[in-house]
């Protein structure tokens, strides 16, 4: 069985960004799909111009914006903020649109970084099955000392820990795993 360390403590909150939440902002346009990860060749980095990188900013402060409010703002035609936006869509750089959860108060008390130690290859298997847990919000492939990152919300301690060792120590490719309760945190928001 894998090792686990954990203390008993009580998370904290945290508004997180959602990428599943529907965008009601742009025009009615809903959430864009969720792109491939960026180790496919075909996605290349874009130059962001300073209007791009101006609209980019505005909509992680809002992103229910209307175009007309970010024309507005980033001194450009709406036609020329529309086709921004749905570029940056496109490209892959806005990867979709979603709200900021308090955690705690939609009653998800525990938050935790989870470290995971894997089988050498198997990345691609644990990640699909990261994703498939509702409890997990961000999932990171890393260097140093383990090597997978995930970041959980869970209803309290107990249910934490039966995400920790009912569901990823069970998995076949997780060697073990580390869990740092997190007792408080800050989303950094872009300046206004």
């Amino acid at each position: 069985m894998a090792s686990e360390q954990m203390a008993d403590s009580p998370g904290g909150d945290r508004p997180k960004s959602s990428p599943r939440a529907p965008d009601t902002g742009l025009g009615g346009r809903p959430d864009a799909p969720h792109r491939p990860p960026d180790d496919r060749p075909e996605y290349q980095p874009r130059p962001l111009d300073a209007i791009d990188r101006d609209i980019l900013q505005m909509l992680q402060m809002d992103g229910r914006a209307s175009i007309r409010s970010v024309a507005e703002r980033v001194h450009v035609s709406r036609a020329n903020a529309y086709a921004r936006i749905n570029r940056l869509i496109d490209d892959g750089v806005i990867r979709g649109f979603g709200a900021r959860v308090n955690h705690e108060r939609a009653g998800q008390g525990a938050s935790a970084y989870i470290t995971l130690k894997i089988v050498q290859n198997s990345w691609r298997t644990v990640r699909e099955q990261l994703r498939r847990l509702p409890e997990a919000s961000h999932i990171a492939l890393v260097s140093g000392d383990f090597d997978v990152l995930l970041m959980v919300h869970t209803q309290d301690n107990r249910s934490l820990r039966e995400l920790v060792l009912t569901k990823l120590q069970a998995m076949p490719e997780v060697l073990s795993t580390r869990t740092l309760l997190v007792f408080e945190e800050e989303d950094l928001e872009p300046d206004a």
